[in-house]
Order: structure tokens, then sequence, then C-alpha cells
């Protein structure tokens, strides 16, 4: 049993968008694991093998519980009742109260069919005469990553204290990104990786007053109690 379960298609996926976050939960006494529904055995770069040997080393840094893979095929991923039941026993298995997923709006197909299979995976745990083993579980809590992508964020984390944490993660993976690599420029043509993360996660700290932030989405309305103590500055 976690605290969090974060969940994205590929080994690197978290470390990239979620690194900062998931070092902070387990900074602060939760329990977190790292689940990648595939091996990334279709990259251009690597293999299945070394690729896990990264993802590791990469959760070893990072400070997590358990690092588990769900052995979908990559680059074929596919919201269907049998992965479906998959993830759904998974979650069920480790019974998290909050669940990261990716942003619903992506470039790479695998990335967008894992949001809407993650969502409905944890629907699909709740059912009571599901064909799974173990008590229904549903998590209390579902957040987005940003991905780096232009959305209008709910929130940022402050991820000061843990972001070179995380950018020594990312370093795991050196058969992806390599220092002066252009295959490190992943998210805009010409960017470095290493350099984007930093440039990015630095603007949406300044946004929040702190170093380093990541920013997530919601898709409930928030309800607050008391907005005397509710977080940020207006002015």
């Amino acid at each position: 049993m976690v605290d969090c379960l974060a969940i994205a298609a590929h080994r690197d996926d978290l470390e990239i968008t979620s690194g900062g976050l998931i070092a902070k939960l387990i900074d602060k006494g939760y329990a977190v694991a790292m689940l990648d529904l595939t091996a990334g055995e279709m990259g251009s770069k690597g293999d299945a093998e070394t690729r896990n040997e990264e993802a590791v080393a990469a959760a070893k840094l990072l400070g997590v519980n358990v690092r588990d893979n769900l052995g979908l095929p990559d680059a074929h991923l596919q919201n269907d009742l049998a992965s479906r039941a998959l993830l759904a026993q998974k979650i069920r298995d480790y019974r998290p109260q909050l669940v990261i997923l990716p942003h619903w709006e992506q470039r790479h197909p695998d990335h967008r069919v894992c949001s809407q299979l993650g969502f409905d995976a944890c629907y699909f745990a709740g059912l009571k005469k599901a064909q799974l083993s173990g008590e229904p579980h549903r998590p209390r809590k579902i957040i987005y990553a940003s991905y780096y992508r232009s959305y209008e964020i709910s929130f940022a984390v402050d991820i000061t204290a843990q972001f070179e944490r995380k950018i020594e993660a990312v370093k795991c993976y050196r058969s992806q990104f390599n220092v002066d690599d252009a295959a490190n420029k992943v998210f805009i043509t010409g960017v470095d990786i290493f350099e984007y993360m930093r440039v990015r996660d630095r603007e949406l700290g300044m946004r929040i007053r702190v170093g380093y932030a990541e920013g997530y989405i919601q898709k409930e309305l928030v309800a607050i109690d008391d907005p005397l103590q509710v977080g940020g500055v207006s002015i």
C-alpha cells in the first residue's frame, strides 16, 4: 500500500514531469510507487533492459518505495478492457489516495492513452463486481502533470529543495539523454531538455515566489473554507 501512485507510459516520463513532486512526497514521509506502463522497447535509443537499469537508478535517487512496470506494448497502448483490468488490479494492490497521470492532450499517442486509461482504471478498480482480486478501491484525488505544455494549471508545487535531485534522476537515463546531444531536444526543437526543465520550473517558481515549481491540473472544483488561509500573494 502506498499514499501516491505515479503512472506514466514510459520510463523517464515521470522523472521529467513529476520528479520534483515525487521526491517532495518522499521527503514528507509518504509512501510513493512509480508505475511505468511499458518497458520503452520501441524507443529510438537504448533497449528495454538498459532502460530498466536506468529506471531503477532514477527511482533509488528519488527515494521512491517501489518502481513497477505493467508490461504493456510500447507505442501500442490501448484503453481496452484487458489493459484497464491490469492497471485496475495494480490500483487495488497499492490502494493509493493520490494518483498522478499525464495530461490528456499529448503529442505522443501513448501519453494520451495513458491519461484516459489511468482515469478509467481508477474507476474500474472501485467496482465491486469487477473480476479483480482484493477489495474495491478508488483514489481520492487524481492530478495531471502539465508535461511542459501551455495549459492553464490548477496549482503549483514548490520543488526548490528537490529540483537538483529531479535533474539528476533524469540524467540517469544516459541511453536517452547525453550532454550536447541532439536527442535531448524533446519538447522544443533546438532546446536542450535539461535547460528547458530548468527554465520552465524556474519561471513557474517565480510565479509563486519560490526557486522552482511544477504545475499540475485537476478537473474538479476545489472547495475553500477559509480564503484567509489560501496561499499566494495577489499584489
